[in-house]
Parts: C-alpha cells; structure tokens; sequence
C-alpha cells in the first residue's frame, strides 16, 4: 500500500539540483505578495506564525544571531527558513536562555525542585507525544464500541458469515487507504488540526474553517456523545439484572434513560478533567486502555475457538453447528444496496484512523512516528476485528447475531452465564472508556488549532487556565533518593507537566458534548457524521492527488502509491452518494449547516482585518497562487 523507505529521511540529498520546498517554506512563498523575489530564507518568523499562529511565535532557533541555531547537527541552509527536521523538532533546552516572566534567567540559576516552571509557548513546542502514544490514539479510537455492536448490522445486510467476514476485510482495507493518505499530508505539514490545517493549506481558508465549523460543533462531540451514551448503557448493563436471553437489557424505561446519561456525564467530566491536568497522564492512560482492549479482543477469540473445538460451555447452550454443516456463504445477499449498507457499517466501525493528524505538531518525531503508528495500527485492528467476527460465527447462531446489538454481552452470556455478561459489559465500558478519551483528546485540540488560526476566538487558542502565564507547571519528588522507583514513578508517569493543556478548548468541547449527550439524536448525527465526514475525508485526500500535481517538488517524508488516494476518493463518492439517494432530506440539511457556515467565515474570518485573509497577504497558504513559480 506504501512506500515505506523514504519516510525515514528527513532532508533531501545535497546532491540534488535543487532543493525539495517543505510545507514551512511554501507558507512562506505564498504569504509574499506576487511581485517579492526574495528567497525564502528571508521570511521572518512572523510570516509563519500569520498563517498558522503557532509553533515559532517570538523565537527563532535557527536564527543566526541564535547560537542554539549553529550546532552541527543543524546547519544554516540556503534558501530555506526551516525544515522539517529541524523548525518541529527543536527543544527547550538547545536555548543558553531561558525566558522567565521577568525577563532571561541563565540556566545554573537556583530554583525550587518541587515546583519547576518548564518553557512558555504553545504545544508544538512542548513536544510530549510518543509512537506508543500515537499507537494509542488510533487504536483507542477505532475500537470503541463498533466491533461490539456493529456485526449485527453487516450479518443482516451481507447475509452470510463468510460475505460478512470480507465486508469486514474490504471495509478495514478502505479505511486503511485513507490513512495512508492522511500520513502523507502529515509528514508535509507536521502540524495540529489535522484536515482543518491541510484544506485550508491546499484549498484556502474557506474551506479549513467550513472542516471547523462542521468538526467542533457537530462532528466531534456529536460522535464522542454517542460514545459516551454507550458506555452509560454498558455499565447499566453490567449491574442490572440480565438475563441470558439476545439481548438481555432493552433499558427502555425513562428512569434508566436518564441513568444512562448521567453516567455518561459522569465519564466526560472525568476524561476531561484527565487531559486538562496532564498531557502524559491522558496519553499514558490512553497506552494502558489500548493493551486493554486487545487483550478482551484476543480473549473473545481465544474463546471462539476453544468452544468451537470443544463444543461446550459452561451454560447449557449447544454452540452454534451451522459453520460446519453448511456453506460460509450460503444465503449471501446480491443486492448492491445492502452490501453498500453493510460496508457503510464495517466503515463506521473503522472510523478514527485520522486520529493521530490532529496533535501531530506535539509529536516527538512526526516525519518518522506517523507512517509508523498508521501502519503498525491499522493491520492490528483489522486482524483483531476479523477474530472478534469469526469467534462470534464460531458460538452463536446467524439469526442471534443478526438480532443483537449487544452482541459481546450476548456472547458473554450464552458462554459463561450471567458472570459472562457482566464481565463482558465491563469490557465494552471500558473500551469505550478509551475512545472516550482519545476523541476528547484529539478534539481539544482541533478546538486549540482552530483558535489559534482565527477560526474561533483566540481564548481556545491558549494553553493552561485563562489569564495565567503558560507555562508547563513541573513537580518533582524531593526525595534524597531521585533514582528510586517512587520518585520515578512520580517523575514520569504522574506529576509531570501540569496544566499544560488546552484548558479552554477541553472545557468548551466537553460541554459540547454534554450538550448532545442531553438533547441529541443519535440517527441524526450518525447521517450527518456519514455525509459531511466522508465530504471533508474526500476534499482533504482530493488534495493530496492536487498538491502531487501541481507541487511536485514539496518535500515529503513519506509517500503513499498513488493508488491509494485515488481509491479511497472513489469509495468516498460511492458512500456520499447513497447517502444522498437514501436519505435526501437528510443530506439536504447537512448541506444547510455546511452552508451556513460561509456566511459566518465572511463576517468572522475575512471581515476581521478589512481585506480578509486568503490575499496573497498575512498567511495566504493557497498554492495555486504561486505555482509555476522556480
């Protein structure tokens, strides 16, 4: 699917003519008016920080007055203000300076162990985020609740178990396509938001904020309430009463409705409290929940197969016979139609891959971790998927597959009993637990970007509490001892980077959320969700294939075949238009959101300074004003 060798590299050769152009310096060459010669090395700091309004804001570490600047392993280069290795990639400490409020304190200057106040700036300077953590993001995203419930919906639409198992295969592969791309635009543009960043980069401004207007107020909370709601359910279900029967708890009753959301309010409070404290603590949080989750999938389909070859239980149900008297794809549906609606499900299971795209200016090494992390999740998800599925087929019948939408309690019960049910409840309470936590995270940060771009007000666009001094609050153990395991322990895993955070951007996403949590319809969201992600999912691969024409030399650290994109536009069509002739009324509302937010870009965005951005003038990042330019 990939061209993986090239990723690794960070520059381009010296031997070649001329230099491959990075996404920092075409920010540079759009954002000089038409007329300007200048070379890129010209453009100031500023020029940078107009477009995007982060990472270099008032510092400059490759300045040349800048000694932190001049170290061998970063040359001074001609013709580039940045590169990618090197304007991502640079720490605090490689400054003989650090700044403080009143002013510069040298380094060996006394100060508090306990209470260290780390480096002020913005999260792309504050790089926390790991290959383990980005592992995390996708994959606690992407297994959520959808290979718990969603086998219902694809046995019914495909019609048998092996035409089921190939939906799974063909909808995991699709997705992986589109991560793949999405991995390519992040090496070229390492920076948070995500799509918000890339539109607005290849296509104009209009178009990143109409990916915002749509993402923080209905896509990202509307898809992490639906999480919440069932992790709510979940855990009603594993204190309540069951029985053994499909579907043991139909949890009908207004009462435990509104139990139902409190605990789900209850969950978001706390996921948001978690990433307001610390980045560490919620992407280690985010590690633990990942093991967590492929441990109860390998679990489920140790268990599969030990009933299947064992033919018992410990209930008096007789496992499912039928995978052994009669054809996998016996009955398998013909209908275009359903197999469109049975791959739409299996997509929806899948959905989250562009998970990690949204805090990759926080990455250690983005150029280096994010081909690794898509490539390395999306196989193990889908592995894990197809053996979830198959142990599934391997216990229960078709009929109670295709009948449950609690299908691992279903499995639980039928298996183990009512212990079975309860252990399995929890399972799924805290896988969605983990995707609760990932979508909080990745959407705090779009909220952050997008207030950093001038999308939103510029208060979600700050790190820490509002009105205080941003910077990383730092406890260290004062114990005589630092290499114990206790001060370790704290060091590293507990107190570290306090506050540090997108505050705003969290708080306003969770009450988003709690919003719909109370008031939404989870039908309608997941219509709009199908209509306008999968728009903004075409756009943003769409422009991969337009910046692999008409920017050629852009320097990418990975590249995905060409294929891979024009596929996954296909398959992007195909879904938007079923969505279109199923359910019109719909797909004609969602346009009217998408609509409604022109207006708002035209008065908030471009009627902010009079001549409005995408001139040519203060952060014009659109290329096709330069191109053809040498």
């Amino acid at each position: 699917m990939s061209r993986a060798p090239t990723y690794s590299s960070l520059t381009s050769p010296t031997t070649q003519s001329r230099r491959p152009r990075d996404s920092l310096e075409l920010a540079s060459l759009a954002s000089s008016t038409p007329t300007s010669s200048r070379a890129s090395e010209s453009s100031s700091p500023s020029g940078i920080s107009s477009s995007r309004k982060v990472s270099l804001s008032g510092e400059d570490p490759l300045s040349p007055t800048n000694p932190a600047g001049r170290t061998p392993q970063r040359p001074l280069t001609h013709a580039r203000s940045f590169s990618v290795s090197s304007a991502f990639d640079f720490a605090s400490n490689l400054f003989p300076l650090s700044t403080t409020a009143a002013g510069y304190t040298s380094l060996g200057s006394a100060q508090n162990n306990a209470l260290d106040l780390g480096d002020g700036g913005n999260l792309e300077k504050h790089k926390s985020i790991t290959y383990l953590n980005g592992l995390s993001l996708i994959v606690g995203l992407i297994i959520g609740s959808g290979i718990f419930s969603s086998p219902a919906q694809i046995t019914t639409n495909a019609g048998s178990p092996g035409a089921s198992l190939i939906v799974w295969l063909v909808a995991g592969i699709l997705a992986w396509t589109g991560a793949a791309s999405y991995a390519e635009l992040g090496g070229a543009i390492p920076l948070n938001g995500g799509a918000q960043v890339y539109l607005s980069k290849i296509f104009g401004d209009l178009f990143g904020f109409l990916f915002t207007w749509c993402s923080v107020f209905v896509l990202k909370p509307g898809s992490a309430a639906i999480i919440a709601i069932i992790f709510g359910e979940y855990i009603v279900r594993a204190f309540f009463p069951m029985s053994t029967s499909a579907d043991p708890l139909p949890n009908t009753s207004i009462s435990i409705i509104w139990i139902n959301k409190g605990i789900s309010l209850l969950a978001l409070a706390l996921v948001t409290l978690l990433n307001c404290f610390s980045t560490k603590i919620a992407t280690r949080t985010g590690d633990v929940l990942m093991f967590f989750k492929f441990l109860a999938l390998l679990s489920i389909a140790m268990t599969g197969l030990i009933v299947a070859v064992t033919n018992t239980t410990l209930t008096s149900f007789t496992p499912n016979q039928d995978w052994k008297t009669s054809s996998w794809f016996a009955g398998t549906n013909t209908n275009p139609s359903n197999w469109a609606v049975a791959l739409y499900a299996g997509l929806w299971a899948f959905d989250g891959w562009d998970n990690t795209n949204f805090v990759l200016g926080e990455f250690r090494n983005p150029t280096r971790d994010l081909p690794r992390v898509i490539h390395t999740a999306m196989p193990l998800v889908i592995l894990s998927y197809l053996l979830a599925t198959l142990s599934y087929t391997l216990v229960l019948p078709d009929k109670t597959i295709a009948s449950s939408n609690t299908i691992a309690v279903t499995f639980g019960a039928r298996v183990f009993g009512p212990v079975g049910a309860l252990i399995l409840a929890l399972i799924v309470s805290g896988s969605c637990f983990g995707a609760l936590n990932a979508s909080t995270f990745t959407s705090g940060r779009l909220v952050y970007a997008a207030g950093k771009e001038g999308y939103l007000p510029a208060v979600f666009g700050t790190v820490g509490m509002p009105g205080s001094n941003p910077r990383p609050l730092r406890l260290r153990s004062n114990s005589n001892n630092p290499s114990s395991f206790r001060s370790r322990v704290l060091d590293r895993i507990v107190v570290h980077d306090l506050f540090f955070t997108p505050i705003t951007a969290l708080v306003f996403n969770s009450l988003l959320t709690a919003l719909y949590i109370l008031t939404g319809s989870f039908p309608t969201l997941i219509t709009f969700y199908g209509v306008a992600g999968y728009s903004f999912y075409f756009l943003t691969v769409l422009g991969l294939i337009v910046l692999r024409i008409k920017e050629p030399r852009l320097e990418r650290p990975y590249r995905t075949w060409i294929s891979t994109p024009i596929i996954f536009c296909c398959v992007s069509l195909f879904l938007l238009s079923r969505a279109v002739f199923a359910r019109p009324v719909q797909t004609v509302a969602v346009v009217g959101f998408v609509g409604a937010g022109v207006p708002v870009w035209w008065v908030w965005v471009r009627g902010k300074d009079g001549k409005g951005r995408g001139r040519g003038e203060d952060g014009d990042w659109r290329f096709w004003r330069r191109w053809g330019r040498g």
